[in-house]
């Protein structure tokens, strides 16, 4: 057979409410005929080049242009353990915010954070391994895998970075009752990948690993790898994801920057957009999701919440922590991502935004919102969620992700609490204090990180009848 010869199909995106159907069943069927000719020695059609409205399924395991899609969604949040009760809470406009106890290095009461208890395996071990692990065994149940008869040499693993050994740091500062507890293997969690890793092994999995730190957007960054190990060949289907636990030498270097919000009631200090904002609460939590190919979904029976449209990562060369007051960087990384899912400013129903509440980001992102998609920003959605579960740093990304899937799936798009007295310069839509129904088909998810690491994801709400969830399976909002 000659190597990487391929055929074409069309795409979902070229008819999105008429021909998800028909792809859903061509897609198996033409895989399946291209790798049967395989085997007969027979050559497909010869190598042509992507057109506007096709989707390349190539020879064998290479897939680049198939569409990715999530089938399963694990989350774990200040709002609840596990993905029903904590989305149900943020459609509820409920605050997991309360006063910081219990987190070693850091006085009790001294600041808010928005945090959950879930228990070790061992005395010190960090609190992001179970986070992942339980939001993992979600996601694995929800997409309906039978790892035991699973191939999982094709199971990819991309989870992100967590914090890393900070002796030195405790050392120095003086604080060795801080120090790790000596008996814990430095192998175990103390490398930025080991949280992959531990999940990886846990299940068994032998695909590709990825595991990246690039702070805020680690989650979105993550979640782009593995659609790209999917896309590349190198599997057919991925866990990915990320958690985040308060962590004393985090808290201490935002509290020095002046970016974490005080107030007497907890519940309110978190207020994006508002005019009396003063920062962010931290938070802690995890979310983890099953991607695959489209064909390898529907050749299993799994039921899917949307495609993946689009994913695009884009630099702001303008400063470590500040950013560019112009939005250029990213109001060009909406449009470039609507471009690559070849979608229209219009299309777009809601945007979960970064929305941290401090003064400079949600102005410079209103700012861009309004830049890349011009007078149709005026009739879009747009929230924060961080109103509610607070900053979840490297997993921020891959929470706020996952409640972009699930809204929607449920055609409910949550509130940005506390929004009592909009900012003039935050003139959108953001849905103050209720969220609000709606039928819309596509979505935007926005992170937005130090060190100018700008991510944008597009998702396409799956509606076909016999794979997809309707509005009438899910609860009422």
């Amino acid at each position: 057979m000659r190597k990487g010869a391929y055929i074409l199909v069309p795409s979902v995106s070229a008819s999105p409410a008429e021909s998800k159907s028909a792809v859903s069943d061509r897609n198996g069927a033409n895989v399946e005929t291209a790798q049967r000719s395989a085997h007969d020695g027979q050559l497909p059609p010869p190598a042509i080049p992507s057109e506007p409205g096709m989707t390349r399924f190539a020879i064998g395991h290479k897939t680049e242009f198939e569409p990715v899609v999530i089938t399963g969604i694990g989350l774990v949040t200040s709002t609840g353990l596990d993905r029903e009760t904590a989305w149900q809470a943020i459609k509820d406009g409920r605050s997991g915010v309360q006063r910081l106890r219990g987190v070693p290095g850091i006085p009790d009461d001294f600041i808010l954070g928005a945090t959950v208890d879930v228990p070790t395996d061992f005395p010190g071990q960090r609190k992001e391994f179970p986070l992942a692990r339980r939001a993992a065994e979600e996601a694995i149940t929800d997409a309906g895998i039978d790892l035991a008869n699973s191939d999982r040499d094709r199971f990819g693993c991309s989870i992100s970075g967590v914090m890393g050994d900070t002796s030195y740091v405790n050392q120095v500062c003086g604080r060795t009752d801080l120090l790790p507890d000596p008996h814990i293997k430095w192998w175990e969690q103390w490398l930025p990948n080991s949280c992959c890793w531990s999940v990886a092994q846990h299940f068994g999995f032998n695909g590709p690993r990825t595991s990246h730190s690039v702070a805020c957007a680690s989650g979105l960054v993550d979640a782009l790898a593995a659609v790209r190990n999917i896309q590349d060949g190198q599997c057919d289907v991925a866990l990915t994801g990320s958690s985040f636990a308060i962590d004393s030498l985090f808290a201490s270097g935002f509290q020095k920057m002046r970016v974490l919000a005080e107030h007497e009631d907890p519940a309110q200090a978190s207020r994006p957009f508002d005019a009396e904002r003063s920062g962010f609460v931290m938070g802690e939590g995890a979310a983890m999701f099953i991607v695959e190919r489209l064909s390898h979904a529907v050749a299993r029976g799994a039921k899917i919440y949307s495609e993946i449209a689009a994913a695009k990562m884009q630099g702001d060369a303008h400063h470590v922590t500040g950013l560019d007051q112009n939005s250029e960087s990213l109001s060009y990384l909406i449009s470039s991502t609507l471009r690559q899912a070849r979608l229209r400013p219009a299309d777009i129903g809601y945007i979960n935004a970064h929305g941290t509440g401090t003064q400079q980001n949600d102005a410079v992102e209103t700012r861009a919102i309004r830049d890349a998609l011009g007078t149709a920003a005026n009739q879009v959605c747009v929230s924060s969620t961080k109103s509610m579960i607070g900053h979840l740093v490297c997993a921020a990304g891959s929470v706020e992700l996952a409640i972009t899937a699930l809204a929607l799936r449920d055609g409910f798009f949550p509130p940005t609490i506390n929004l009592t007295s909009p900012d003039p310069a935050c003139d959108l839509d953001y849905l103050p204090l209720v969220g609000r129904r709606g039928a819309y088909e596509h979505a935007l998810k926005i992170s937005v990180a130090f060190g100018g690491h700008l991510v944008a994801f597009a998702l396409r709400r799956w509606d076909e009848a016999d794979s997809g969830f309707l509005v009438s399976d899910v609860s009422a909002a």
